[in-house]
């Protein structure tokens, strides 16, 4: 599996608090099936990370886990607040895209509105990069006005869902919410987000599993991000019928 969307660096964000932290976070996700993580730091005004750093600190990780022997190559990346993202660089921009390509992954609020939030993308589309929603189940603003989100992903963004909020992590709301974007093709990826081994876990699989999602597995967790590390093109969202477990009600994808 490739992990878009992961906490895993040392020190600079609310994710590992040292680099032996760090290691025993990217142990479990390998552990869990993960070949390949982003580390994607918050790159907000509470964390004001840079390019910089980040380069330093995955080539320092990669390091440890070579020596290790752990089967875990983590790539640069980062996780840009809306709030944050209009006042970086350029040059700094380019240099915390996913995997180095032209993604970017783009936090919207957690308020009741995301004002602004369109026209900041659309200012980032206009400008070469594309865009990928880090968990719009998340965001309040999307749970009230779900058209906003509709019409990013038809302008060609592309969500990524927790995969702890399939299992109801953040509550039944979010749980029911995900699992709607999920029927109706608002979903391209699911992601850990994970900050910890424990609390928030590099764990995907299992909660795509438990959501009756395994037919949709190799397209969340491997096509898809692997188009958007490499730069192709994202592969269509493949034609399955799902049957949930735990008695939940499942709707096959209209898009």
């Amino acid at each position: 599996m490739i992990d878009l969307h992961c906490h895993v660096l040392a020190g600079i964000d609310d994710g590992p608090r040292s680099i032996e932290d760090s290691l025993t976070l990217a142990r479990a996700a390998a552990a869990a099936g993960t070949r390949t993580l982003v580390a994607t730091p918050h790159v907000s005004w509470e964390y004001p990370n840079g390019s910089a750093e980040i380069a330093r600190l995955v080539d320092e990780l990669n390091g440890r886990l070579r020596t290790d022997g752990v089967a875990l190559d983590v790539v640069r990346g980062g996780e840009i607040a809306m709030t944050r993202a209009g006042d970086i660089r350029a040059e700094e921009l380019s240099r915390l895209t996913l995997g180095g390509g032209r993604w970017l992954l783009i936090e919207p609020p957690f308020t009741p509105t995301a004002d602004g939030l369109d026209l900041l993308i659309g200012d980032l589309q206009s400008r070469g990069y594309r865009v990928v929603l880090a968990h719009p189940e998340r965001c309040p603003s999307f749970h009230s006005d779900r058209s906003m989100l509709e019409r990013l992903i038809d302008s060609g963004v592309l969500g990524s869902l927790t995969a702890g909020s399939l299992d109801g992590r953040f509550g039944g709301l979010v749980r029911r919410f995900a699992l709607e974007l999920v029927r109706d093709g608002l979903v391209h990826n699911v992601a850990s987000d994970a900050h910890d081994p424990l609390r928030r876990p590099p764990t995907i699989a299992g909660e795509l599993a438990r959501a009756g999602l395994d037919s949709l597995s190799e397209w969340f967790t491997q096509s898809v991000p692997a188009a958007i590390l490499s730069g192709g093109a994202i592969p269509a969202r493949p034609v399955v019928e799902a049957a949930p477990q735990r008695g939940r009600r499942w709707f096959p994808g209209r898009r």
